[in-house]
């Protein structure tokens, strides 16, 4: 790290210790908020929720630039999201347990969950999060409370419900690179019993990189969502609520600088252009060959692009029959996918790439729960999903050396998926509480009409098949609980996590490369402290926990001669372990200080497979060819996910006349990380954002200004090599504006 950015990351810290140590009368009445969580499907504090939980109140989204789900690494200790490649189908970890994958029809690790609906795959999160409530975040295997099974954990988002009085907001800004962005609602009664809400949001311009060679910018959002959520209680027993949501997003791609080595772009007669390593944190390329932006319908000078259209629908039931709760959530979800991304980041046209994909997924789930009250307290449920993805990419390889052609693979995906899950909890005493839950999950998945084939300029063949996988598994969990005191609650847990296999739709032209990965099983081990201090002015929360996994699915690497295809597979056994700490200070009613520290290391205990390292050092120098493809035994070495992670925010909000103002600056750092894509190591980083806010004390309106990465900070988030080029997706520059609110 340059030592300009230390300096200028202390002074940041200093400005915010010092709002720390401005004087202050102590404030008997300063406490920590109280947030009310449904983690557990029962409303209780997150406090009395017995598991590694993070919550984020939406007022906090927009202060720590929080726009989609992706943004979350920023603020939750021991998790990470990217997208390989820089495209728009991003991988989710949470305490190392993730799996990186760039096509569209594999599930994720962790479950995405908005207002209780399942978005199975990833490029079905990338919608704007606007009118958020709070967004919660669990860590470790999921599935005994959660519509789905997965093994990493559970991103739930819940929005803002319609209100009983009428209620209206809006929110605007304007920043660097011509960034701008709105939100707004209007929410009330309609009659005296059905009550509604109408969110919107749209996001326009911010373009920050520019192409090398033509100076062309890139990188405008623009993007528009709206929701309607309606909500119906016709007695004091029922309640209806439901929504219907569309989301349009017609943005630029982000573009990939060149790394590590130089690119020799059409490295046969003529030779083309060298490019050098990309310097300038800004600078990026693209191109497109003509037969290429025909096949795609596209113009001969278009640069990668989203055009990303989805929309849907659900209605949820509650009733309270006294003995129980009874609620019951069916939804439909749909997204149409058109993504064009340079893989070379060079107007070369060796690694042009276009996704078509079309989703549909429907979901059902019922559960009882039974009240809150008592000793002896359950919940059951079933869940089934319908879920198909279509489509495939197209890939323009027309002038990589070892291709020299145009390409497609297409294919249809069908799944079903039936889980019944059940959980109880007894109260053994007053403090000691034992829970114990179990799932047992059925999915088949069927992988239709595969092909990979030339298109030009000699069309064939290269691949086909269709294939079926069936999984019938269970998954549980048991934990104890006991309340030391009024404050402090003390828990551990064993639990057993699975998640579904699948197919690599990868070009391919390899027998191997189409056999199915299985599914992966997580046994985890977890302990915890949650507590608070000095009459809830201090809450310090504590977890350690340690997998064992087994069949840990990741993406490899096949050889052949003339050159390297991705896989995914599965690797016998590797262990993971290590905890998070958070804390949350108010010393006083205008200061707020949040800190996260989080900490992970695994290795892989059983893993013989090809060492690429090793494979592209023995490369022919001459004619590119790998004559030598040499395998290992990869045990003992590190899992590829960042060690560290350190998380902040600190607020003070002082009164001078008439006007209160609000400072705030929220931070990360995240430690290095090894690449396995590219060899190569991804350094550590510091992200500073910061906000100054200025309202009447007492009026309905602010103004403020924002900065986000203050530093000026370079970081990549993945770096990789695909066919020739050494590539990697950077984070933007600083950035910087003015932001307006209004409340009724």
């Amino acid at each position: 790290m340059k030592i300009k950015s230390k300096a200028a990351l202390a002074a940041v810290l200093l400005a915010g210790a010092s709002a720390a140590a401005m004087p202050a009368v102590a404030d008997d009445a300063a406490q920590l908020d109280e947030l009310i969580v449904t983690a557990r499907r029962r409303a209780e504090s997150e406090q009395k929720v017995a598991t590694a939980l993070t919550v984020i109140s939406g007022d906090e989204l927009e202060r720590r630039n929080i726009e989609t789900v992706n943004d979350l690494e920023n603020s939750v200790p021991n998790l990470e999201v990217t997208s390989q490649l820089g495209g728009g189908q991003p991988q989710f970890r949470i305490r190392g347990v993730g799996m990186t994958d760039y096509a569209a029809n594999n599930t994720s690790t962790v479950g995405v969950y908005i207002d209780e609906v399942a978005y199975p795959y990833g490029s079905m999160t990338q919608g704007a999060l606007f009118d958020v409530a709070r967004i919660e975040v669990l860590r470790g295997p999921q599935g005994i409370l959660y519509g789905r099974n997965t093994t990493g954990g559970a991103v739930s988002v819940i929005t803002n419900a319609p209100t009983k009085q009428f209620d209206a907001g809006i929110n605007a800004s304007y920043g660097r690179y011509n960034a701008f962005h709105a939100d707004g609602f209007v929410s009330g009664p309609l009659t005296d019993t059905l009550s509604a809400r109408l969110a919107a949001t749209v996001d326009q311009g911010g373009a920050w990189q520019y192409h090398r060679d033509t100076l062309e910018e890139l990188g405008d959002k623009d993007r528009w969502a709206v929701r309607l959520r309606l909500d119906w209680q016709p007695t004091d027993a029922t309640q209806i609520d439901g929504s219907l949501r569309y989301n349009r997003d017609q943005s630029d791609g982000l573009g990939l600088r060149l790394v590590t080595r130089p690119f020799q772009s059409h490295n046969y007669a003529p030779i083309g252009r060298l490019y050098p390593i990309d310097t300038e944190r800004r600078i990026t390329g693209w191109g497109i060959s003509p037969y290429f932006a025909n096949l795609i319908g596209v113009s001969p000078n278009a640069k990668p692009f989203r055009d990303n259209e989805g929309w849907g629908a659900n209605v949820r039931l509650r009733h309270d029959f006294g003995w129980a709760a009874l609620t019951a959530v069916a939804a439909y979800e749909t997204l149409e996918r058109r993504e064009f991304n340079d893989w070379d980041a060079t107007a070369s046209n060796e690694a042009g790439t276009f996704f078509f994909n079309d989703i549909e997924t429907l979901s059902q789930e019922v559960r009882l729960v039974s009240p809150a009250e008592g000793r002896f307290r359950w919940l059951a449920g079933l869940y089934h999903s319908t879920e198909t993805v279509d489509g495939g990419f197209y890939s323009d390889f027309s002038e990589a050396s070892t291709l020299r052609n145009w390409m497609s693979t297409s294919y249809k995906q069908d799944v079903q998926t039936t889980g019944v899950f059940g959980n109880i909890d007894y109260d053994l005493t007053e403090r000691l509480t034992v829970s114990a839950g179990l799932r047992y999950e059925d999915e088949t998945r069927e992988l239709k009409d595969f092909l990979t084939q030339v298109l030009a300029p000699v069309p064939n063949r290269l691949a086909s098949t269709d294939a079926e996988q069936s999984m019938g598994e269970w998954s549980g969990k048991v934990g104890l609980e006991y309340k030391a005191s009024d404050d402090i609650l003390l828990f551990a847990s064993a639990a057993r996590g699975v998640k579904s296999g699948g197919f690599t739709t990868y070009n391919s032209g390899l027998p191997q490369q189409l056999e199915p990965f299985t599914p992966e099983t997580l046994y985890a081990y977890e302990a915890g402290v949650k507590s608070e201090f000095f009459d809830r002015k201090l809450r310090v929360n504590l977890s350690a926990f340690y997998y064992d996994y087994r069949d840990q699915q990741l993406q490899g690497i096949l050889y052949t001669q003339t050159g390297r295809v991705g896989r995914m597979i599965n690797i016998p056994k590797s262990h993971i372990w290590g905890g998070e700490l958070e804390l949350t200070w108010r010393p006083t009613e205008r200061l707020t200080i949040n800190q996260s520290l989080g900490y992970k290391y695994g290795e892989y205990d059983e893993f013989y497979f090809v060492n690429s390292a090793a494979t592209e050092a023995a490369r022919d120098p001459v004619t590119g060819q790998y004559n030598t493809i040499v395998y290992s035994d990869r045990s003992g070495e590190r899992l590829p996910f960042p060690r560290a992670d350190y998380k902040g925010a600190i607020s003070y909000v002082m009164d001078v006349g008439p006007w209160q103002f609000e400072a705030e600056t929220n931070y990360n750092y995240r430690s290095s990380l090894f690449s396995t894509t590219s060899n190569s190591v991804i350094g550590d980083y510091w992200l500073v954002n910061a906000n100054l806010t200025a309202r009447p004390i007492d009026g309905n309106y602010s103004i403020g200004l924002w900065v986000n990465n203050a530093l000026d900070s370079y970081f990549e988030e993945t770096r990789n090599a695909f066919i020739s080029a050494a590539t990697a997706s950077p984070h933007p520059p600083r950035t910087y504006g003015v932001r307006m609110t209004w409340r009724y």
